[in-house]
């Protein structure tokens, strides 16, 4: 399997309020950066796009490493919350319907084809490329 890297950032001003995205892929010596945005949505809902967005661009199986500073996206599968999610119906532990399920799902579709593994970088610091995803999302924002 070809080995792809991946970061991504989501941003919102103001929380639910206009949003952006972006995105960075790696593969072999080349690097793709992808953005977009929405008038109205939430900061979650980025974070998660943003992961939808770069995965969606691979045109074949590979082995990703994906790269967040969202705790929300990364916990969702490295600490297994939507593999009880799905068992329970989408609903969370204090049975409330789960947000934002459709992204999840699209998201949950991805790693049946390539082999995700989702990594927490500390976000506003000293990653180039989280940084940079977090200025592609910014300026998405800037361009609604």
């Amino acid at each position: 399997m070809e080995k792809v890297i991946i970061y991504t950032d989501g941003a919102c001003s103001g929380n639910p309020g206009p949003g952006g995205w972006g995105a960075i892929l790696m593969y072999k010596n080349n690097k793709k950066e992808i953005s977009g945005g929405k008038k109205d949505t939430t900061n979650n809902v980025m974070e998660l796009t943003a992961a939808l967005e770069g995965l969606r661009l691979l045109k074949f199986p590979c082995e990703v490493d994906l790269y967040s500073d969202s705790a929300y996206l990364v916990n969702g599968f490295s600490q297994g919350w939507i593999y009880n999610w799905q068992k329970n119906n989408w609903k969370t532990s204090n049975k409330e319907p789960v947000k934002n399920k459709e992204i999840w799902e699209e998201i949950y579709k991805m790693t049946k084809i390539h082999k995700v593994k989702f990594i927490k970088v500390k976000g506003h610091s000293d990653n180039e490329y989280n940084n940079r995803c977090d200025e592609l999302a910014r300026n998405a924002i800037k361009n609604l």
